[in-house]
């Protein structure tokens, strides 16, 4: 892609995504959602392929339909209150219309098919947008407006997402389609304690950025998009291999790593509602989650090719890029003893 384009592309990811964090009106809010869809729609066409063309059609659609929804509520809303500000959604069906037109916008089961078959079409790095930076601005939304949603469909679509993130990554030989439904499994996660403590959204989702941003930097220098590729990975860069499987297992929420915080807190905070069966369910859905990390986890550090790989940077790595790559990991491994000040910060 010209240069010039992406930079125009990339800039209005970020104007879109800002404008709406900063904004405190609906009609504000919309549009920089719609400069983020129609700012990220060309970056997925930019391969030229007919699955990267099938991708962005599914992705623009789904968005359009989203932010129509989006649309609509928040005018039904004005209607009956007489109020566009973000904080003032007292309408409840305007309230319900709003939640799942957010939770499609961010792939949230039951309105997650989208997510793993627009991934699947895309290149490692417009992936990585999709998965941590596109999730930034409906996610904000819904923690602004968090105590106005309704617990109910929220605790029922963050047990459907966890469970089904769980189960439909257990069958899949692509790593863009798992990290897809890895994503959904997270954002189940996030949304469960969104009602109850909106600051443990807050730190699940900087942690997730932090895990899926290194989790795919990795994937991009070692160029593996399945696990047959991932399996030649430790011949490539040894060290990196390793670094990949502690961040599956951070994905997965072992301790002593960091995935493992929001998981406790969350679920702490969900026994302290007296949500036991929830909790319950929720820690029996990490564990489909965590079967497929360990499986590549096992591609990457005991299945050896018998063979020398035929990739073009088996003995040496560039060092060009991924500058940010070892900061990265060292947090995905190492932010468990600073737990209460993240705690004190957020609070």
């Amino acid at each position: 892609m010209n240069p010039y384009a992406l930079s125009i592309l990339l800039s209005s990811l970020a104007v879109g995504t800002i404008t709406t964090l900063s904004s405190s009106h609906w009609f504000l809010a919309w549009v920089g959602l719609e400069i983020n869809t129609l700012a990220m729609t060309p970056l997925m066409t930019k391969t030229h392929h007919p699955r990267s063309t099938e991708s962005a059609t599914k992705y623009f659609l789904t968005q359009a339909a989203a932010s129509a929804l989006i649309l609509f509520s928040t005018i039904m809303n004005a209607w009956t209150t007489g109020e566009w500000t973000i904080i003032t959604m007292n309408d409840n069906s305007s309230t319900f219309m709003l939640t799942v037109a957010l939770a499609i916008k961010l792939g949230v089961a039951p309105f997650h098919l989208w997510l793993p078959d627009v991934m699947q079409g895309l290149n490692l790095t417009t992936c990585l947008i999709l998965a941590t930076w596109q999730k930034l601005a409906p996610m904000s939304l819904m923690i602004m407006i968090n105590h106005q949603l309704n617990t109910n469909l929220l605790i029922t679509m963050a047990v459907l997402s966890a469970v089904i993130g769980g189960w439909g990554g257990l069958n899949q030989t692509q790593i863009r389609k798992m990290m897809a439904y890895s994503s959904i499994a997270h954002l189940g996660w996030m949304t469960l304690v969104l009602s109850f403590s909106p600051n443990l959204t807050t730190l699940n989702l900087m942690i997730y950025l932090m895990l899926t941003s290194s989790m795919f930097l990795m994937m991009t220098t070692l160029n593996s998009t399945n696990i047959n590729k991932l399996s030649t990975s430790w011949l490539k860069a040894p060290l990196l291999a390793s670094s990949m499987m502690i961040t599956l297992m951070a994905l997965g929420g072992l301790p002593p790593t960091s995935g493992f915080l929001p998981k406790w807190l969350i679920l702490q905070e969900m026994t302290k509602q007296h949500l036991g069966a929830v909790s319950t369910l929720m820690a029996m859905s990490a564990l489909l989650s965590l079967f497929f990390y360990l499986r590549l986890s096992y591609a990457i550090s005991l299945t050896t090719a018998p063979n020398t790989s035929n990739s073009n940077m088996t003995w040496r790595m560039t060092h060009t890029q991924m500058q940010t790559l070892p900061m990265m990991i060292t947090l995905t491994t190492m932010m468990l003893p600073i737990t209460p000040t993240l705690l004190a910060m957020l609070n």
